[in-house]
């Protein structure tokens, strides 16, 4: 187990930002962490496996590569899947789960693909276990194998992960359509709000719905694992030990570092719906990190700098699906509101934010995340960045705006 070939699928865009959380969370280095669209490779360890799900943010789980062949029909995904030593990983008296994923895959049935890999499992246990084979569970499996086919090949991996990494733990109260953990992770290391080397600069979403993106915040200034409230696949796979995990876990909470008594807030979070900023305060006492983030209610429009000098505002404003749960000054269920005119193209709302932002906020970098491509000229602003980011299957970016003061121009930026 010291010599695993571990692949991590991320959102597309994440990539950059995943390789070096990797090989800061492993100490690995060069060819044993390799960028790959979609995701980064890693020849790691067991205890690599282990890491990397406590503590990757980025990352949407982490597989073990077991096998690589090329295929021509299902016939051959039956002789790959059958090669493989799965008993090594698991007995027959755990549950699994057959997925299959393709490019460019000549077979006409994807669940035909994944019921040959189920069978050439079962098969190899009933040969080696005196007839007894696992039961397949298709909502909560002991183990989940994954099967990625592309024109010619077929690679198959265990997951060790379980529920995917965006679940911390800590979010049970949501609004629609919540941004996931694992986005909010992304759009921190893409504004680089925790790169610096001294004092974190003050932190503010103005529109913090549930609190994700504040929390991630306030979990990594805490120097909290995000998988420390969770629990993984492979604690019920055969090469686990219980010691060593203890060991691994006990490791991390003793890093976790907490702010003074007394200390001002580092991170700050409003919302307009006050029932919203009800439901991060109690997912935010959940993650660890009451103490570390201040929650307000009020409108995005109104709300004043929550400190004298600058900082860095990350937001994602309602859009899409998520127009319809918008609130007006924390009238839960009232959906005809200022934000309903968020993504509306009659709509002046992020005209009248960046008015308020240069009005109050000189000194602020803003950044936002939107599938609008439009939103600088709509805001008047010239964005100093701009960064592809994915929310789920919605293309968006993620725009920096470093505020100055002065007076909006009467003709609408080009960008």
């Amino acid at each position: 187990m010291n010599q695993l070939t571990l692949f991590l699928p991320c959102a597309a865009g994440v990539e950059d930002y995943l390789a070096p959380e990797v090989q800061t969370i492993t100490g690995l280095s060069g060819t044993d962490v390799v960028k790959r669209r979609g995701g980064v490779w890693v020849n790691g360890s067991w205890r690599a496996v282990q890491l990397l799900n406590l503590h990757c943010r980025l990352a949407q789980r982490v597989l073990v590569e077991l096998s690589f062949t090329e295929y021509r029909n299902e016939r051959d995904l039956y002789q790959a899947a059958s090669a493989v030593a799965w008993e090594i990983w698991f007995t027959p008296r755990q549950s699994i789960k057959v997925e299959v994923t393709a490019q460019h895959s000549p077979l006409t049935s994807l669940n035909f693909a994944a019921l040959k890999i189920k069978d050439a499992v079962c098969d190899r246990f009933r040969d080696k276990a005196h007839g007894v084979r696992p039961d397949v569970d298709t909502r909560n499996p002991d183990v989940r194998i994954y099967a990625h086919l592309t024109t010619d090949s077929c690679t198959l991996y265990i997951d060790t992960s379980g529920e995917p990494l965006f679940k911390r733990g800590w979010r049970e109260d949501t609004g629609d359509a919540p941004l996931k953990e694992t986005l909010a992770a992304a759009m921190l290391a893409a504004s680089g709000w925790a790169d610096g080397d001294g004092d974190l600069p003050v932190l503010y979403d103005p529109c913090c719905g549930s609190g994700t993106v504040v929390i991630e915040a306030a979990q990594i200034a805490c120097n909290i694992a995000p998988g420390s409230l969770r629990r993984f696949a492979f604690e019920k796979y055969l090469p686990f030990q219980a010691h060593v995990w203890a060991a691994i876990r006990d490791e991390a909470q003793s890093r976790v570092v907490r702010p003074e008594p007394g200390q001002p807030a580092l991170i700050y979070g409003s919302d307009v719906a006050f029932r919203m900023v009800d439901f991060a305060r109690r997912n935010a006492e959940r993650a660890g990190v009451a103490d570390v983030i201040a929650f307000r209610g009020g409108d995005a429009l109104q709300r004043m700098p929550p400190v004298e000098h600058g900082g860095v505002m990350l937001l994602n404003p309602p859009y899409g699906e998520r127009i319809e749960v918008a609130g007006v000054a924390g009238v839960a269920g009232q959906a005809a509101g200022r934000e309903a005119a968020w993504m509306d193209n009659g709509g002046d709302f992020f005209t009248q934010l960046a008015s308020h932002w240069k009005k109050n906020y000189a000194g602020w970098n803003a950044w936002i995340l939107t599938p609008d491509l439009k939103l600088p000229s709509k805001m008047r602003l010239k964005e100093s960045r701009r960064v592809p980011l994915w929310n789920g299957p919605i293309e968006c970016r993620l725009f920096r705006f470093d505020l100055v003061a002065g007076r909006l121009p009467k003709n609408t930026a080009t960008v």
